[in-house]
């Protein structure tokens, strides 16, 4: 017989939610405004070529680029912190945090499971071993996106800031390497989350999966 299992609260379902469209207008005005100055390439490969540009009608958006990001940056700092003090005063970080280091070999063997390399995965609590680390990643990825990002806006203000990141054009570095970043995780969780079935799904949209009595 089935029944109904909470697994994701609704504070963690509001802030993924809310997180997840506030991501996407961060890295689309960040292409308007990368668009003025592409100066990263891999030789003679640009990551976004002209026809990209062209395709959807980036050029000549620089100031709109500028306004939606720094208009948008304040939702994402500031859900991003509730985020933490959420996590941090309802204990949530200890599903989310890993354990040990062998949190990593654990995190290997679910991939090798998810490759259809290994038949069995490692226990895991209410995430896996890969997840813990992934969204341990995207939180300090965020801090680092966020530090980045105002040292590169207020670069004579805050250049103390800016020095830590080895300069203002190392902090656009990364900065944009960590929004690099969060394009490959969209893509892989995306990719997972079609693969584990509208079940997964439904449960960080309704916050409940179906179970088996016996689970």
């Amino acid at each position: 017989m089935q029944k109904l299992r909470l697994k994701h609260l609704l504070a963690v379902r509001w802030f993924h939610w809310i997180n997840f469209p506030l991501l996407l207008l961060m890295i689309w005005s960040g292409i308007l405004i990368y668009w003025a100055f592409p100066i990263y390439s891999i030789g003679p490969l640009h990551f976004f070529p002209e026809w990209f540009y062209s395709a959807f009608n980036v050029p000549q958006r620089l100031a709109e680029g500028m306004a939606l990001h720094f208009f948008f940056m304040w939702f994402f700092v500031i859900n991003g912190v509730a985020y933490l003090i959420y996590t941090a005063a309802s204990g949530e970080w200890r599903f989310l945090v890993p354990r040990s280091w062998s949190a990593f070999r654990d995190a290997w063997q679910v991939v090798l499971h998810d490759l259809h390399l290994r038949k069995t995965v490692p226990p895991q609590d209410k995430y896996n071993a890969a997840q813990q680390i992934t969204y341990s990643a995207i939180i300090l990825m965020g801090i680092g996106s966020v530090l980045s990002g105002f040292a590169i806006y207020k670069p004579a203000q805050l250049s103390w800031l800016a020095m830590l990141f080895g300069g203002y054009q190392g902090a656009r570095c990364v900065h944009f390497v960590l929004a690099a970043g969060y394009v490959v995780f969209f893509v892989v969780h995306v990719a997972q989350v079609a693969l584990a079935g509208w079940n997964n799904f439904r449960s960080m949209v309704i916050g409940y999966e179906v179970v088996n009595d016996h689970e």
